[in-house]
């Protein structure tokens, strides 16, 4: 079992907040927000307190909570049973505090930062708390880069030093740094009895990452000239992702698919001679917020911003603001294309070409944030395009330090080889299939006949995707989304917002529509400027989580159980209807789930239920509703809801 250190950051956070407590005693603020933070009673609005205050009772608050019993060696297979609420620190704790109607950047006229902050996290650990979480899932937080960033803030995932964190989520009025809060932070979640789980990123960094000057050979470079090409434009003398015509991609995707990785076809050759060798150290300068690179031959040359990597004809938008790493260092492969950072090239991958020096860096990221801040567990952006031996290394690595580490795959397949990597859950598919009724019932059967190898996440959502309560159906469909999640043998997964029924996404990286992304611009979007989630929207439900939260506890064993057995179908001949079983191995206890997807209209359904008695109880609206020879006949209200023991 790892040590936790003793709690010296989050006092010495109580300590800066309480002189300046003292400092500014007879100072009267204009400081808000919102009553979620203190109490879930009443109708939502902002609080006027004073700040220096607030943050004391709530660490005061913190300290009585109960740290929660942390077995041994158990390979994080605790995520299994993790209920899991999903922090973008600088969104989520976000909030217009002097009430002038925005959030002023970088700080409000009093000084106080009104985009988010670990001291807001913190604040926020005890509404976690009550909505049944025990797990935090932190996006990235490290430092950002500059270079081609899209809005006020740039995107986390464009990581200056993987080694160093947002300054930009301190408190600057305390005058302590982002790793103090943060350390901070993870006290306070530990000391709740939550786990810290991390967001990293590793096969990327910003254009302006602090390891360009310091090791150009891990990156990879063109000739400076080279323009930039538009999007959806097919001019090839211009640098984005590589072209292929139509035979050719049908040629790479027929070689993945048959697992031919000795000859990948590579981009043509007018692409590949836009890179050129790295730029010695000392030739490496910074101009005007960028990059430049000197060669022997007086070729100015740039760092290349990256795309999509899979599959080769991707539409998304290139990625200025981050470039891949050079995992491998081989002539014939240099440059970036989906045979060199995504379905590497078995003569790339030979051990001789491994850029040793870099992996190692990588490798040594994760220990240093289990050693600095006592993290519990990350999950890797798209770890399933990591080099197999690279992510053995990192995982291994890991567990020998702690062996209770968890790890998370951004991955939307849920198969076997995720498990093999030593991944204890992958995001999975539930947030795409949800809000299709037929695809949902087919993801249940399969619970019921098959099951799957490794714990997927169940949401309707993430960073990524739209909203749920901005889908078809909107705030009904977001509840409904809840209930069946909650019952599911998979991990609930509350991405921020989620329950405040906000229907602005994060980023639009994932099933936007060209008409929804049109109207979604990219730089005013929360992942890359400032935004604050509407926390007195009339339509929240938090309440409605933190019920399902609890009812699930009280079956947590059961519902985390995996195998097919536990999980029965109880009707298939409606349409619109999710109608489900969780059923122990002694069969002495049995939960039932009956789900309108119907969003629009009524539906009626019987239901066949093993049970001798007259009625059963319905756990969220406690009616009784009537058995008549072992059938229950209900009529549903569109989305409506049944959970009932029998």
């Amino acid at each position: 079992m790892k040590k936790r250190s003793p709690i010296r950051a989050l006092e010495e956070l109580e300590d800066a907040l309480r002189r300046k407590l003292k400092a500014k005693a007879r100072q009267r603020f204009t400081y808000y927000v919102p009553s979620l933070w203190i109490s879930p009673a009443g109708q939502p609005k902002r609080v006027k307190v004073n700040p220096f205050r607030f943050y004391l009772d709530v660490i005061k608050k913190v300290k009585r909570g109960r740290p929660s019993r942390r077995k041994g060696n158990t390979g994080g297979e605790w995520t299994k049973h993790a209920v899991i609420y999903n922090v973008f620190v600088r969104t989520t704790t976000a909030f217009d505090h002097d009430g002038n109607g925005k959030l002023d950047l970088p700080v409000n006229a009093k000084g106080f930062r009104e985009t988010g902050t670990f001291l807001k996290a913190i604040a926020m650990l005890p509404y976690i708390k009550r909505l049944g979480a025990n797990t935090i899932h932190l996006l990235p937080i490290t430092s950002i880069g500059h270079d081609g960033n899209k809005g006020t803030l740039g995107s986390p995932y464009a990581i200056r030093n993987h080694y160093k964190l947002d300054e930009n989520q301190s408190e600057p009025l305390l005058k302590l740094d982002a790793k103090t809060e943060f350390k901070a932070f993870v006290e306070a979640a530990h000391g709740m009895g939550f786990r810290v789980v991390v967001e990293f990123v590793f096969r990327t960094a910003a254009k302006d990452a602090d390891w360009v000057k310091e090791h150009p050979e891990w990156f990879y470079w063109i000739k400076e000239t080279i323009p930039i090409r538009d999007p959806h434009h097919h001019d090839e003398s211009r640098y984005g992702s590589p072209l292929f015509n139509h035979d050719e991609l049908q040629k790479i995707h027929h070689d993945v698919s048959e697992h031919r990785f000795d000859n990948l076809l590579p981009p043509h050759n007018i692409y590949k001679e836009f890179f050129t060798l790295p730029p010695a150290t000392e030739a490496v300068v910074k101009e005007n917020g960028k990059y430049i690179g000197v060669l022997p031959d007086d070729v100015r040359v740039k760092i290349p911003g990256a795309f999509a990597d899979w599959p080769p004809d991707d539409n998304q938008p290139p990625w200025g603001d981050v470039t891949y790493l050079r995992l491998y260092d081989h002539p014939d492969f240099n440059y970036i294309a989906y045979n060199t950072v995504r379905m590497y090239d078995l003569r790339l991958t030979q051990p001789h070409n491994i850029n040793a020096p870099l992996w190692e860096k990588i490798v040594g990221i994760i220990p240093y944030y289990q050693r600095e801040f006592h993290i519990d567990g990350v999950m890797i952006d798209m770890g399933h395009a990591l080099p197999m031996e690279l992510k053995s290394e990192i995982v291994k690595t890991a567990r020998n330090r702690d062996p209770e580490f968890a790890f998370w795959d951004e991955n939307f397949s849920v198969t076997r080889r995720s498990r093999e990597e030593g991944y204890n859950a992958v995001f999975g598919f539930c947030w795409i299939d949800q809000h299709h009724p037929a695809r949902m019932k087919a993801l249940c059967r399969r619970l019921a006949t098959e099951g799957f190898p490794i714990p997927f996440f169940a949401t309707p959502e993430n960073h990524n995707t739209p909203r749920a309560a901005a889908r078809p159906g909107d705030v009904r469909y977001a509840r409904w989304s809840w209930v069946v999640n909650c019952f599911l043998p998979a991990i609930p997964f509350i991405h921020s917002g989620f329950e405040l029924a906000e229907g602005y996404p994060i980023n639009t990286g994932l099933d936007f529509s060209r008409e929804q992304l049109k109207l979604l611009p990219s730089e005013k979007l929360p992942l890359f400027s400032e935004y604050g989630y509407d926390w007195l929207n009339k339509n929240q439900f938090p309440e409605w989580v933190a019920k399902l939260s609890r009812i699930r506890r009280k079956y947590a064993d059961l519902i985390a159980n995996p195998e097919p057995r536990t999980f029965r179908m109880l009707s298939d001949h409606n349409d619109h209807l999710i109608a489900f079983a969780r059923v122990s191995d002694d069969e002495k206890t049995k939960l039932a789930v009956v789900a309108n997807a119907n969003l629009l209209a009524e539906e009626s359904v019987s239901i066949k239920i093993d049970s001798a008695e007259s009625y059963v109880i319905d756990l969220l609206s406690r009616k009784r509703k009537e058995v008549r020879d072992h059938h229950i006949h209900v009529t549903l209200a569109p989305g409506e809801c049944l959970v009932f023991e029998y």
